[in-house]
């Protein structure tokens, strides 16, 4: 570390930009691995799109609504295994910490809707991922005499995503920086690679790393055009999701399934500090409520759930709508992304970039960036001393939006 009066040079092997599940689950990792690894987040931890996540952890059948598997259903087959090892202390990272919100889904519907499925629920192909649940055996949301449909268990679990983010912040809180970019930027080297330079209390810093990882969710798009790097591209992919917080007594987690491969409404349960849950609505809705105002998708909602569960009284509750961004890497025909995605920046020899496309995907990204972090074999694992930037400070932790609407 080269020091004078007001300049000091600061290095690392890795330096995340961006703290959501992605950037935090790879820190986590590269630590294990022995790497001088860090974390910048410029607002705080598990915001934006991980905050909006329902916390599904699934195995891929709510991909086979077309009644066949899909590249997507395969590529996230063994995750919710994955991740019961992580929360179990046995895992390539620790959640011990987490809380599970459920330990599975159901996929419901009329009996006409699900016809057309029933045969391929029973098949081998999704043998040990669903399974029908008889009359005695529903939850009591499904007790009632009005629901003629069928019922499905899926191996797939929910997570309480707050729990996990502080799990994975504890294991490395020391790391992590709140990185302030109205006092900071980027500089080029002249070998192309680069390095941020931070401005505080009249004194500068120069931040090396051999590689930065960029895994700031939509907030990539703008550190790319930053540096002026046209590949990877971003594309994003809109939701305008509902929340209904109640005093309804049953949670409940599960996909209705409806005329067309997204489910036609999913529904997961969050609770709040006042003893109160929130039910969190997406899938179909979300995806079509994108064109609708936050009234306008109320409605739909409230519609729905008549239609869907008429025997379920949400008289008294409070209704909010939030609009999401999901960032992915952009595809041709702006396809739906099957896996994690990492890449090399193009012309910038020391940054890659990572979305995770989904929550369910975050080991997988960890495993594709240190796969390509290896393929370097000049940067190997040091056991250099954290990069003293604790001048920086440590950002807070975020707040659901259910607790931003509502206040609990």
């Amino acid at each position: 570390m080269e020091k004078s009066q007001n300049h000091t040079d600061l290095s690392c092997d890795i330096a995340i930009i961006g703290g959501g599940i992605a950037g935090l689950w790879l820190l986590n990792r590269l630590v294990k691995a022995g790497y001088n690894a860090i974390l910048l987040e410029q607002t705080a931890l598990g915001g934006d799109q991980t905050a909006a996540s329902q916390g599904m952890i699934h195995g891929g059948i709510k991909y086979t609504l077309s009644g066949s598997i899909t590249g997507a259903s395969e590529a996230i087959a063994d995750m919710p295994n994955h991740w019961r090892s992580c929360l179990a202390g046995e895992g390539d990272v620790d959640l011990r910490g987490a809380a599970i919100l459920s330990d599975h889904f159901y996929l419901w519907s009329s009996s006409s809707a699900l016809s057309r499925m029933t045969t391929f629920l029973a098949s081998k192909a999704t043998r040990g991922r669903v399974n029908k649940v008889a009359k005695k055996d529903r939850p009591a949301i499904f007790q009632h005499n009005a629901f003629k449909g069928s019922l499905y268990q899926l191996v797939d679990m929910v997570l309480d995503v707050p729990t996990v983010v502080k799990a994975l912040v504890d294991n490395c809180a020391e790391r992590i920086f709140h990185i302030d970019w109205q006092h900071a930027h980027w500089l080029r080297n002249s070998d192309q690679s680069v390095a941020i330079h931070i401005e505080h209390d009249q004194q500068t810093r120069r931040l090396d790393a051999r590689q930065f990882v960029l895994t700031a969710g939509q907030g990539n798009e703008a550190m790319l055009n930053e540096l002026g790097i046209t590949a990877p591209k971003m594309q994003r992919r809109p939701l305008h999701q509902v929340m209904i917080k109640h005093h309804y007594p049953h949670r409940f987690y599960g996909h209705c399934l409806g005329a067309e491969t997204t489910p036609r409404l999913t529904i997961s349960s969050h609770p709040c500090a006042d003893g109160a849950q929130v039910w969190y609505l997406g899938g179909s809705l979300a995806e079509k409520g994108v064109h609708q105002t936050a009234e306008q998708l109320i409605g739909t909602a409230r519609q729905e759930l008549t239609a869907l569960m008429p025997w379920v009284d949400l008289g008294s509750a409070q209704w909010a709508t939030l609009r999401v961004d999901r960032a992915e890497p952009r595809q041709r025909n702006f396809a739906r992304p099957d896996k994690a995605f990492v890449s090399r920046a193009e012309n910038c020899p020391n940054v890659m970039v990572a979305w995770p496309t989904k929550l369910t995907l975050t080991p997988n990204l960890a495993d594709e960036a240190i796969a390509l972090i290896q393929g370097q074999s000049l940067l190997q694992p040091s056991a250099a001393p954290i990069p003293e930037l604790g001048f920086l400070g440590h950002p807070p932790l975020a707040p659901t939006p259910w607790h931003t609407v509502f206040g609990a």
